[in-house]
């Protein structure tokens, strides 16, 4: 039976340092579920409070980044007295910094988003994503940091917004055979088009698990590992004719294909 834990990402911002750490964390043990739990924005003792005396019924593990030292003591005291788990994952890198700068911190909640042009950037990225995901406008290839090429459940989506957090903008087009490829693409620099692939086992799998998780037949033509074969040889023709480079998902997580990505742009754009 697969154990299960409820993680509390709490803070006094956006919350996305503290989900991003317990996600990260998350991920490396397959055996457990972890459920995570986001709670942005607390700002009194009072409503801390409240999410606080939840937590202990469900003995969550906290996960915090309070730059308000009182709301920090708060909870770091709660977890304390009633035996929760906590990680402060900020209070000790301020403190530090503040050892080795001399100076003071602001102690501001969320100064980083107010100030920061790349926060802007990848707001930006993600609404590209959105619009320009599935092909659904030509006319984003042209626009795009990167294109990703794929056939179904290559990752296209999922890795576009993951690029996009990072602050690219990323178009996606997913391809089948004998469908007609949009002249767009054509004109991208290739060493921006990215083509995924996949090993066609692993590919029938994936295909087959989500025709069950609808409740369908999974034996179709979408699964058939026969089918799998051609769109995978159609994908890999038009990744030979368009030059770009071939990245195989199989075994990747979304993290690591997309610091493959990252890598060869900035190699790219270095020369």
């Amino acid at each position: 039976m697969t154990k299960k834990i409820n993680v509390f990402a709490i803070s006094d911002s956006l919350g996305e340092t503290s989900y991003a750490i317990a996600q990260a964390a998350a991920v490396q043990f397959p055996n457990t579920e972890f459920k995570i739990h986001r709670y942005p924005l607390i700002k009194t003792t009072s409503l801390l409070s409240g999410i606080m005396n939840k937590a202990k019924r469900e003995n969550a593990i906290i996960v915090h980044t309070f730059v308000d030292p009182e709301l920090s003591e708060f909870i770091n005291s709660f977890c304390a007295d009633n035996d929760l788990t906590v990680i402060d994952a900020l209070s000790d890198v301020i403190q530090k910094f503040s050892q080795e700068a001399n100076e003071k911190p602001l102690q501001k909640a969320g100064i980083n988003h107010n100030t920061d042009k790349e926060y802007f950037n990848r707001i930006e990225a993600l609404e590209f994503a959105v619009t320009y995901d599935d092909g659904k406008d030509p006319a984003g290839f042209l626009k795009a940091d990167l294109v990703l090429l794929g056939i179904s459940r290559t990752s296209k989506t999922p890795l576009s917004l993951f690029l996009a957090n990072r602050g690219y903008k990323v178009a996606n087009l997913p391809l089948v055979p004998k469908a007609q490829i949009p002249d767009e693409i054509y004109q991208v620099d290739p060493n921006k088009i990215f083509g995924l692939t996949n090993d066609p086992g692993i590919l029938n799998e994936i295909r087959r698990e989500r025709m069950i998780a609808y409740g369908l037949n999974p034996d179709t033509n979408y699964s058939n590992i026969d089918n799998i074969e051609d769109e995978l040889n159609f994908a890999n023709e038009l990744y030979k004719k368009l030059g770009c480079p071939v990245i195989n998902v199989a075994h990747k997580s979304i993290e690591e294909t997309a610091t493959l990505i990252t890598e060869s742009l900035e190699s790219h754009d270095q020369k």
